[in-house]
């Protein structure tokens, strides 16, 4: 968090016990101790909020882009089930036609051919 050397520290223990007192500095030191704790919490607090609330908002934005995926996909396979169902009507439609045709052209009878001299 802070860059403070050992040296530092020194400096400032010997200006803490002059100006606080050698009764008092104990209790001092504990007490700052403690609330640099709870702001090394606090801050790790919103650290990892902050990372939770990246990673849903990269969530979020994966669904819509997976949604957008499945809406293309359910379209391309619904466009070709309708071109498919179509050739088939298609299909059916010109055998039923040839059948038509065939029904209303004159019966052949087959029977023996004779060669014809």
């Amino acid at each position: 968090m802070f860059d403070i050397g050992f040296s530092e520290l020194i400096v400032i223990a010997v200006v803490a016990l002059v100006v606080i007192g050698p009764e008092k500095l104990p209790k001092v030191a504990r007490t700052v101790g403690h609330l640099l704790g709870r702001a090394q919490r606090y801050v790790n607090d919103v650290k990892s909020e902050i990372n939770r609330e990246m990673e849903l908002d990269e969530l979020r934005k994966l669904q819509a882009e997976m949604q957008d995926a499945a809406r293309k996909v359910e379209t391309d396979v619904q466009t070709t089930l309708r071109d498919a169902e179509s050739q088939v009507n298609q299909t059916v439609k010109n055998i039923e036609d040839d059948v038509a045709e065939l029904e209303k052209a004159p019966a052949v009878q087959d029977g023996p051919h004779k060669p014809t001299p």
